[in-house]
């Protein structure tokens, strides 16, 4: 079994360490449903009413999100996404969105989102123009800062792309996130700073929690196992960086919850909830809440898998060891309760089995002569009392995860 390079535990004890955007906001990690990954750009409403970038699509989620629970399970940011705006300012120079798509503007969805006790996300970029091409907020920071406030947004999303230089891109997204407290609204700022600067130097992940509430490093996520795999990989291989930052207030963000959609088995449903919850990631799912199964909503749903990602005490989880085909991950809790999950990369043949030494969790720490064990995922399960010699019997199903709570 071969130990991960951490520098190790105690430092992951002190989540938050360094000095994070203090906007009193994202004190857990923000949850709610972003529309990117499941409905992309899809501006054509004429030919695809149900699905485009609308007025339509955002209250129908806002709807289903209070009448199937998301919200009564800690789901309350309505994430709006790229494609949302008009291809040009007004002539005042303020952002405005499609009048077609959205005919009252978002000030109107707001209202209606506010109603149902939800909160609203949108989105800009740092550059002259958003991914997909449309206005930019370089050089209207302010501006744009008011307008998402007077509109009455939650939180903002804030890309990277067509920013120019190294150095408008961290001016830039530190003059917004200046210019958003200047507003006196609260709104989560969501940054991709990390993403974008990473290929020119390397980052400073201090400075970066000193502006954002949470913030990207890797690619979008898509609907996949090879797009799952290649997150968990990168979060792990620099795992040293940046999770020492995390805590109450600055999040890594290792994107969307694609749980409900096309390209996952139910296993691996099952490995990104527990991941992303070991992880201490904002959970934004990207699905069609009209159209889920009753399985993958109740892995979305499960509280007892989102209190460890809600958990109070704000630590990171990280990659512990790699043995064979396993993967050890551990995340400590609030009161010394660690949460563990083993994940199986082995993607052939059956269930494989893993032995579980308490010993090897928390540098020997994790339970004082005996600790209680529940297993969360893939199905509930009490082990009840175990000695902290004891070793765990695990059997994780190709690509899937167990994921343990000890108390």
């Amino acid at each position: 079994m071969k130990l991960c390079a951490l520098t190790y535990v105690w430092l992951f004890l002190l989540p938050g360490t360094a000095q994070s955007l203090r906007n009193g906001l994202a004190l857990t990690p923000p949850m709610g449903w972003l529309h990117w990954e499941r409905f992309l750009c899809e501006t054509d409403c004429e030919k695809n009413p149900n699905n485009c970038v609308s007025e339509k699509l955002f209250m129908e989620m806002a709807d289903k999100m209070v009448l199937d629970g998301w919200l009564d399970a800690g789901y309350q940011y309505l994430c709006i996404d790229d494609c949302w705006l008009a291809p040009k300012r007004d002539m005042n120079n303020r952002l405005q969105a499609d009048p077609i798509r959205f005919p009252g503007g978002i000030k109107k969805l707001s209202d209606y989102v506010h109603a149902r006790g939800l909160l609203l996300g949108i989105y800009q970029d740092v550059g002259t123009h958003t991914c997909a091409g449309y206005p930019g907020s370089q050089g209207y920071y302010d501006l744009d800062a008011q307008t998402f406030a007077e509109w009455g947004v939650d939180l903002l999303k804030f890309d990277g792309c067509y920013y120019g230089s190294l150095t408008n891109l961290e001016e830039g997204y530190r003059s917004m996130s200046m210019a958003l407290n200047k507003t006196g609204r609260k709104i989560v700022f969501s940054c991709e700073w990390p993403f974008y600067a990473r290929y020119i130097k390397k980052v400073n992940y201090t400075e970066v929690a000193e502006y954002c509430n949470s913030w990207r490093n890797f690619a979008d996520i898509s609907d996949s196992w090879a797009s799952l795999k290649s997150v968990m990989d990168w979060t792990s291989a620099f795992q040293n960086e940046f999770v020492p930052v995390a805590g109450p207030g600055a999040w890594n963000d290792p994107d969307m919850l694609v749980i409900g959609n096309f390209g996952l088995s139910w296993d691996q449903q099952v490995t990104q909830m527990a991941l992303w919850s070991i992880m201490a990631a904002p959970l934004l799912m990207s699905n069609d809440l009209r159209d889920i199964s009753f399985e993958s909503k109740a892995l979305l749903q499960n509280q007892e898998v989102i209190y460890i990602n809600q958990d109070p005490l704000g630590a990171q989880g990280y990659k512990v060891l790699k043995a064979g085909y396993f993967e050890l991950w551990e995340k400590p809790l609030i009161k010394g309760s660690l949460a563990v999950s083993v994940t199986n990369r082995n993607e052939q043949g059956g269930p494989g089995n893993f032995l579980l030494s308490l010993s090897m969790l928390w540098s020997g720490r994790a339970c004082k002569d005996n600790c209680f064990v529940t297993r969360l995922l893939p199905t509930r399960h009490i082990y009840g009392y175990v000695k902290d010699t004891s070793v765990l019997s695990l059997w994780v199903n190709p690509s899937g995860t167990v994921l343990l709570r000890l108390d």
